[in-house]
């Protein structure tokens, strides 16, 4: 594809989620497209949480949203086919251009690079909205769902994927307090910022899925363990740190020696995680569930 970074198409989006649209598709997007596989492996058992519970059908509309490289958008139109249809939508396209390139033939599916707080989609033509980590960078989430929410048919539903608290997720949180030891700490993100722990609090999700208009909202706690090493070994797990999440951004902007000190203490901190070629730390999540009426 060898797009440069000033050709790339970026969606026109709600301007308040512009800082979003742009860290996914710049280099950051383009770390999180390369790393796919990665994350892949990593975050599979979550996609076979999330699907379990949504329980797609054959012949049903499922729009997947913040689909990224498109693992659950493929997996959705599976469960769907061949008379259904998956639709993923994304901010970033280096991570759709991968979608459309691994999208298995035959699939009934489609991708759009979009935000979904303003996407003119077509009223009451979905079954199941779905998302796995897809819904927590809006700036304005009442907005965005209320716009999803008349995507979806009078009888849809909602089911998706979203991180508890940090203390809860080691496996994010500990590289990243490493990395602490070496650098100061990241401005503290607002409750109600757009963040990968912005659906943390149970209240917050609940008042915003009120507030756009859904009913029976149920949210389940589900833990997990997370081997950051993806089979690779402590090396794999301490460059993945490095790579994406919360302990890389810490370190933007830092020069060679701190990062070297920061990896050492990475590695320190991870080490005694590691089972033969595993280094498997907590994670917790919720899988939330709604009805559009």
């Amino acid at each position: 594809m060898g797009m440069t970074g000033n050709t790339m198409q970026q969606p026109s989006g709600h301007e308040q989620n512009a800082d979003q649209i742009a860290y996914w598709n710049g280099p950051s997007g383009q770390r999180w497209a390369d790393r796919h596989a990665a994350q892949e492996s990593l975050l599979g058992p979550i996609a076979a949480a999330l699907i379990d519970r949504a329980k797609p059908r054959p012949g049903e509309r499922v729009l997947d949203v913040g689909c990224g490289s498109g693992a659950t958008t493929f997996a959705f139109a599976k469960a769907v086919a061949p008379d259904g249809f998956a639709l993923g939508l994304d901010v970033s396209e280096p991570m759709l251009s991968q979608a459309r390139a691994f999208a298995p033939k035959g699939l009934p599916l489609d991708f759009v690079l979009a935000d979904a707080t303003v996407h003119p989609f077509e009223p009451a033509s979905f079954d199941l909205l779905a998302s796995r980590f897809g819904v927590m960078f809006f700036a304005d989430p009442i907005a965005s769902f209320s716009n999803l929410r008349r995507a979806l048919k009078p009888t849809g539903r909602l089911a998706f994927a979203c991180w508890r608290e940090p203390k809860e997720n080691p496996w994010m949180m500990a590289p990243l307090m490493a990395v602490y030891k070496h650098v100061p700490k990241m401005p503290p993100v607002g409750p109600e910022e757009p963040g990968p722990f912005a659906f943390a609090s149970e209240e917050r999700v609940m008042r915003i899925l009120k507030g756009a208009g859904f009913v029976d909202m149920a949210m389940e706690p589900h833990n997990l363990e997370m081997d950051v090493a993806i089979g690779g070994g402590l090396d794999a797990a301490v460059d993945g740190a490095l790579q994406i999440g919360p302990a890389s951004r810490a370190l933007q902007g830092h020069p060679p020696e701190t990062y070297a000190a920061a990896k050492a203490s990475i590695r320190e901190m991870l080490a005694p995680f590691q089972k033969e070629q595993s280094v498997a730390l907590q994670g917790a999540i919720w899988i939330v569930t709604a009805k559009a009426t």
